[in-house]
């Protein structure tokens, strides 16, 4: 069942999330970098506040991302595996492919799933 579905965008980061059930559909678009991550943040918290903590995240129109954007997601995902959830990123593609495969990071998530080419 969903929920709700909002949209934010913050300079070059389109952060749409979709509540279903208990867990939540999170699209991003654009840049995730040092001046948006903080909306990403600010996002997946209150997800987790709401007690949602099977999270999906689809990367596929992501066009950028740096450590900082990584960190938010990893840090997400420490959180909800404490309290028995799931982070899974789909549609990863370019330079966060790159970013996970070269930092080994790719390993800390539930799942990742590359973009259909």
């Amino acid at each position: 069942m969903v929920t709700g579905v909002y949209v934010q965008e913050v300079a070059d980061l389109n952060v749409e999330v979709e509540r279903v059930d208990m867990g939540a559909l999170v699209r991003l678009g654009g840049d995730l970098d040092k001046l948006t991550a903080p909306l990403l943040r600010e996002s997946l918290v209150k997800l987790f506040a709401e007690g949602r903590v099977q999270v999906v995240v689809d990367a596929g129109e992501l066009e950028f991302c740096d450590s900082s954007g990584l960190w938010v997601l990893v840090e997400h995902q420490r959180r909800v595996a404490a309290h028995a959830g799931s982070l899974r990123l789909v549609g990863v593609q370019g330079v966060l492919q790159r970013v996970l495969e070269v930092t080994g990071l790719k390993a800390a998530f539930d799942s990742v799933l590359q973009a259909d080419r």
